[in-house]
């Protein structure tokens, strides 16, 4: 099998990862770009078919949910990306039973989110060789865009990665990208800053629980914890088993799930 590691950089002016709870009338967006919605704009990307039918997942991610990927934000603030509250009209008529066919909605939205995103792919499969054949050459079969239609994105630095190998943990260590976490943190917290301090960071630890895969059953998110840090963290930390980490280039570490 031919697996090749390759990475990009995805950007928009603008991003909405709609949670599905509503909270006082306002949508909320997740902070993170999460693996569903990153599919999404893989199987934009490759051609494939989106939501067509209630309770029938998309083509893309009927072929696409078992890559491996990983995400690491980009130009944030310790993880978090700007953002602002807009509300807009939708006069249709067709968007609700408003008196007058009149939605007022509220949207929380992301202001220029932009994420480096790894895959990896087995370019003996037809679709992923597609796959990274556009995303080498910057094409895309239709406009991919960030979590809404109204956000084009596009992507940038596109890489390839020969010098890669799974991480054994046998050593202390910092994790590039988001990763799952399988136990608190917190008591790893204290020896991951006093190293961090040592070399002069100002670590920091955001978390989030973010969409990970669908619940086939129910068709609701599956969720996991996340974290992002810049911190050195023990080895004693028991990581994601359903995950694979590389250490890429002989430096940064990132995870795949």
């Amino acid at each position: 099998m031919s697996k090749k590691l390759i990475s990009f950089d995805l950007k928009a002016e603008f991003g909405f990862f709609k949670k599905p709870d509503i909270n006082e009338g306002i949508c909320l967006t997740f902070n993170m770009l999460h693996k569903p919605a990153l599919l999404g704009i893989l199987g934009a990307i490759s051609g494939m078919k989106g939501h067509r039918k209630y309770e029938e997942f998309p083509e893309y991610y009927n072929r696409l949910k078992h890559l491996k990927v990983g995400i690491q934000p980009l130009k944030s603030d310790k993880g978090n990306f700007t953002k602002d509250i807009i509300s807009y009209n939708n006069s249709t008529g067709l968007a609700s039973d408003e008196r007058g066919g009149n939605l007022i909605a509220t949207e929380q939205i992301l202001i220029k989110p932009s994420y480096r995103c790894f895959l990896l792919l087995n370019l003996e499969n037809e679709i992923e060789k597609k796959l990274f054949d556009n995303i080498m050459s910057y094409k895309a079969e239709f406009l991919p865009y960030m979590g809404k239609n109204d956000f084009s994105a596009w992507w940038t630095n596109s890489m390839e990665y020969g010098d890669i190998r799974e991480f054994d943990f046998s050593t202390d260590f910092k994790i590039d990208t988001i990763f799952i976490k399988s136990e608190a943190v917190s008591s790893y917290i204290s020896n991951a800053f006093g190293r961090s301090a040592r070399l002069n960071i100002q670590p920091f630890v955001y978390f989030e629980k973010l969409p990970i895969a669908f619940d086939e059953k129910l068709y609701q998110y599956q969720y996991a914890d996340i974290v992002y840090s810049n911190a050195i963290f023990s080895n004693e930390m028991k990581m994601s088993l359903n995950s694979i980490f590389y250490k890429i280039d002989n430096a940064a570490i990132i995870q795949l799930f």
